[in-house]
């Protein structure tokens, strides 16, 4: 007896875990079938990013470049109301999520109105101020007799003695300057006596043309003398001794440090020999190559800093003293000297040097240079809209001003823009974009022989491994 109830005891509770088991499997199964069947009708399709025209239904590798598949995004799972805000947003406009945005690395800036100083950066090369050059020739035929500086490359300052000359025409014009000396002397009137008066008035004429004579002849031998170089000091010596000088010193007319010499004792001179070439450094000028976009900007009297490669430190201030009105065809840049003081001598000629123009630019509408993606044809800048949409936007840029381009046409102040990470979100948008074309019906395929939709590269063109 207690057999059989137990027996019916089980038996009542196997019945019971059968039919809450066969309720659960047949009518949960049906109230999930919708959702199932929901998906039966959106199945997942799957594209080759290096390919996007190929697609599967399912998990593969690319037949043509051999990359596995990516699951395209299911536009059912934006966020409530994101179709509505994206019919309403400019045409080309495309989603990337935020989370996508932070793995690629994008950064946002602000279009700005900028104004300020513009430096325009250019390589110059140091040169000789040719306003403080000068060429020593012996004005007279001659002889060298003693020569004092030596070498090139040696100091002097103005006024010092550089070599003796002994010429025969200067030696003679000596003598006649002294004679016209004497002349002027011994024909020069004396307060006449009373007993002369009455002779001097008669002999007034003759003796006042006489005197003019010397007068001319004396003031006629100074004048050569003093075009053949010989020195005011030289004269009054000569006067005082009354004896003229076999050799005539010549003497350096600037200071600077001698660059050329061809003077040599016993050497036979003309005019038409150099004998010395002085150079004065205390000032020198500096060529530099602007390059032709941006020679506009130079003008005359415009200020400039020059700085040495090797001490970029050390600073001089310079002034633009000529522009070339012509671009050197070769280099395609346009020659623009500066003169500048040279302390110390620090800068030497033939030395490289970099130069930098400061120039006050206007307001303008800037953006950073890294926020402008130029394939060569055209210029697109992606502006923010907000909620992970962003507008690929053409933009036409004017010249660049440091790290930043100014912006001629397409964008507004204040707008907020993607300033690192263009490539990345311009390559994200041609997914999209190539994406947004298929359909499922049209690129979907289940059959292995899938590659055949694949374009077959010609005979002896490279495959993709």
């Amino acid at each position: 007896m207690k057999l059989a109830r137990w027996l019916g005891v089980l038996l009542a509770i196997a019945a019971a875990f059968l039919a809450g088991y066969g309720w659960g499997r047949w009518y949960g199964r049906s109230a999930r079938m919708p959702s199932t069947s929901a998906a039966e009708k959106k199945p997942a399709i799957y594209y080759c990013p290096m390919h996007p025209s190929y697609t599967l239904d399912r998990p593969g590798d690319c037949p043509i470049c051999g990359m596995r598949l990516v699951a395209l995004e299911d536009k059912t799972q934006q966020p409530a109301g994101a179709s509505d805000r994206a019919s309403e947003l400019p045409h080309g406009v495309f989603h990337v999520p935020v989370e996508r945005q932070q793995l690629i690395g994008v950064r946002y800036g602000t279009v700005e109105v900028t104004s300020g100083l513009r430096t325009v950066r250019a390589v110059g090369k140091v040169g000789v101020d040719e306003t403080k050059i000068a060429r020593i020739h012996p004005k007279v035929e001659g002889w060298i007799e003693e020569v004092f500086v030596d070498f090139v490359g040696k100091f002097v300052k103005q006024g010092e003695p550089l070599l003796t000359i002994y010429s025969p025409e200067l030696l003679a014009t000596q003598q006649e300057y002294l004679l016209a000396l004497r002349a002027r002397r011994v024909l020069s009137p004396s307060p006449p006596s009373a007993a002369e008066t009455h002779t001097m008035l008669r002999d007034a004429r003759r003796q006042m043309e006489r005197w003019e004579m010397g007068e001319s002849l004396l003031e006629a031998a100074r004048r050569r003398l003093e075009l053949w170089d010989v020195s005011p000091t030289q004269i009054e010596e000569l006067e005082r001794t009354g004896k003229p000088r076999r050799t005539v010193t010549l003497y350096a007319p600037i200071s600077g440090y001698v660059t050329a010499r061809n003077a040599f004792p016993k050497q036979r001179v003309a005019p038409e020999v150099e004998l010395y070439t002085l150079v004065d450094f205390s000032r020198v000028w500096v060529i530099a190559d602007v390059f032709e976009s941006e020679a506009a900007a130079i003008r005359l009297g415009q200020a400039a800093i020059v700085s040495l490669p090797y001490d970029p430190g050390r600073r001089f201030p310079a002034r633009v003293n000529y522009v070339q009105p012509s671009v050197d065809p070769t280099t395609r840049t346009l020659k623009v000297r500066l003169e500048l003081a040279n302390p110390r001598l620090v800068l030497k000629p033939e030395m490289f040097v970099d130069v930098e123009f400061r120039i006050a630019e206007p307001p303008r509408l800037t953006v950073p240079v890294d926020a402008v993606l130029d394939s060569g044809l055209t210029k697109t800048v992606f502006v923010d809209r907000g909620n992970g949409y962003l507008e690929p936007r053409p933009v036409e840029t004017g010249e660049l001003l440091g790290d930043r381009i100014v912006i001629v046409k397409g964008l507004q102040p204040g707008e907020r823009i993607v300033t690192s990470g263009t490539f990345l979100i311009d390559s994200e948008s041609r997914l999209k974009a190539a994406a947004a074309g298929m359909t499922p019906q049209a690129h979907a395929t289940t059959e292995p022989a899938a590659p055949a939709r694949a374009p077959v590269p010609p005979s002896g063109e490279h495959r993709h491994d």
